[in-house]
């Protein structure tokens, strides 16, 4: 069984690096086209993920016209296979190159959070080419640590951790990062983090998202509230009437101590998750609609899927 596990594992990374692989040697354009296409017959196959984006849509859009909903399910799918053509990219991308696709506005806030020495928690969302706001961050000068969910094919993971790390990034395991972040923040460090996936109910707390309760974790807002780190968003939308991608570093959200840390806890987890919402908004399509970000329900309350 462990042989076979090995060899699962072997022809999914040979069937992986030559994607990445084939898609890197081509031209931008292409590579991106290429991408989009593979994006739209994931959109036709994925029958399973289709019915999770137009179920999240009715939760999020209760009023939304089936046509407008498979519309951004669409767009999400498309989205993915954009982000793919950059990805496979980014192993050869120069810094030089890649300030022609990504257009940084608001570097300012990072580089004045950055200035206090109290560390600085950047948060962003699974929106445009996310991939690209620690990578395009480190590349333009400013390296960070981030928290990753490990991939469970080892070889995959490392081939994509080393193309993250390029430029003096550094990636934590979630599951086994709080030690080394309170290090990273206590020395004055960057951290990211993407805070807008499900939690089973003992690793997060409810905060309303569109309107829902969504379990959410509350490492984001522990670390901020105990370490005194300044909470910056940043986003990587893609821009159609600009046809490149602008990386958007927000003001810093405010931080508030009260004394109750678990209300502090909430109250600033669900101040992340209106940022993110915010930016959803803008650009629906961008969002990654086919994951279940409602799964885990509050006690008592039926599931959504």
């Amino acid at each position: 069984m462990a042989r076979r596990g090995r060899v699962q594992t072997t022809l999914e990374y040979a069937l992986a690096r030559s994607i990445l692989s084939v898609l890197g040697v081509l031209p931008r354009s292409v590579a991106v086209g290429l991408g989009r296409a593979m994006g739209r017959i994931g959109y036709t196959l994925a029958g399973d993920l289709r019915k999770t984006g137009t179920r999240n849509l009715s939760i999020a859009f209760p009023d939304m016209e089936p046509a407008e909903k498979a519309r951004i399910v669409r767009g999400c799918f498309d989205n993915l296979g954009r982000l793919l053509g950059e990805f496979s990219r980014l192993s050869r991308v120069t810094p030089d190159e890649l300030r022609q696709i990504v257009e940084c506005s608001g570097l300012e806030h990072l580089q004045a959070a950055q200035a206090n020495g109290r560390g600085v928690i950047l948060f962003t969302g699974h929106l445009g080419a996310w991939e690209l706001s620690s990578f395009a961050l480190s590349a333009f000068g400013h390296p960070l640590s981030f928290m990753v969910r490990r991939l469970d094919n080892d070889l995959i993971e490392e081939m994509i951790d080393n193309v993250r790390k390029r430029f003096g990034n550094r990636t934590f395991d979630k599951n086994a990062v709080s030690r080394q972040a309170l290090r990273q923040l206590n020395e004055g460090g960057t951290l990211g983090m993407l805070p807008d996936v499900n939690m089973l109910a003992r690793e997060g707390v409810f905060v309303d998202f569109f309107g829902t309760p969504a379990s959410t974790t509350s490492m984001l807002a522990k670390l901020a509230l105990r370490t005194g780190a300044a909470v910056v968003p940043v986003f990587v939308p893609w821009d159609n009437e600009r046809q490149r991608f602008v990386l958007q570093v927000e003001p810093p959200l405010k931080v508030e101590l009260t004394g109750n840390e678990e209300e502090d806890v909430l109250r600033l987890t669900a101040s992340f998750m209106a940022s993110i919402e915010n930016v959803v908004r803008r650009y629906p399509e961008q969002w990654l609609w086919i994951h279940k970000r409602w799964k885990t329900r509050p006690p008592g309350e039926p599931g959504l899927y």
